[in-house]
């Protein structure tokens, strides 16, 4: 995977080669300091990704794109969180804020990946919609990007204590909000890290990292008030997996 580096500092650019040097597959190929640079690099080196500075000299990482004729796929790098909608509504893969972690940036070089590597042929159809196919495994440090209706957040997942199905879409629970998204919890449960996010029955996941308080509940079953709220019933089946998961 061919990576051109754009931001006007130095230092920044020298921090992300020092940290794709853990990345064999990924070559550098290319760095610019400000758009019109980045420009005329993406024009003669064909970068598979651009990792891209928002705050730069001149124009801005969002007017250099919104200038190229075919641009390559973007992973923002920023020391600003305010333009995380905006960088979704251009498509980006990723929004990595400064300083840059390295397993944040792991799991951008993974979307990146994925949107690079061709489809296998298949004669027969999906097995589920798009939408429930299961992406890039997330953890409890990796942002996520919300939105519902004209309001949106960018969440780190840590500080999400519930997922819980409301009708067709999947109620959130962080801080006091609780937006819905249109995925369900059987999309989540496959890409949220199961050490952290538990489905206690057909409805609700939980971050065990939020429980306050376990209960006796009828028929061998438990109910568990998390910090915040809500309190949330364990099926009989998932009491016996919760035992077994945190039990020595």
């Amino acid at each position: 995977m061919n990576v051109l580096l754009v931001d006007d500092s130095r230092l920044a650019r020298n921090e992300l080669r020092h940290l794709l040097q853990a990345f064999p597959d990924v070559q550098i190929v290319g760095e610019a300091k400000h758009a019109a640079e980045a420009r005329t690099q993406v024009r003669e080196l064909r970068p598979d990704l651009l990792l891209l500075d928002i705050h730069m000299p001149g124009e801005t990482g969002f007017e250099l794109l919104a200038s190229l004729d075919v641009a390559p796929h973007v992973v923002f790098t920023t020391a600003y969180d305010e333009f995380a909608l905006r960088a979704f509504e251009v498509n980006a893969l990723d929004y990595l804020l400064k300083p840059i972690e390295a397993h944040r940036l792991a799991a951008a070089l993974t979307r990146a990946r994925a949107k690079l590597q061709p489809a296998a042929p298949s004669a027969s159809p999906p097995s589920s919609p798009p939408e429930e196919v299961a992406s890039t495994p997330l953890t409890e440090h990796d942002q996520v990007f919300v939105k519902d209706g004209d309001e949106c957040w960018f969440v780190r997942l840590s500080d999400i204590r519930l997922f819980e199905i409301n009708g067709s879409y999947t109620q959130i629970y962080f801080n006091q909000h609780r937006p819905l998204i249109p995925r369900t919890l059987q999309h989540l449960e496959q890409r949220l890290d199961p050490r952290v996010f538990f489905r206690v029955n057909r409805q609700q996941i939980i971050n065990l990292k939020w429980v306050e308080n376990i209960q006796p509940w009828f028929s061998n079953s438990l109910k568990i008030q998390l910090r915040g709220g809500p309190e949330v019933e364990v099926s009989r089946q998932q009491s016996v997996r919760f035992r077994e998961l945190l039990s020595l």
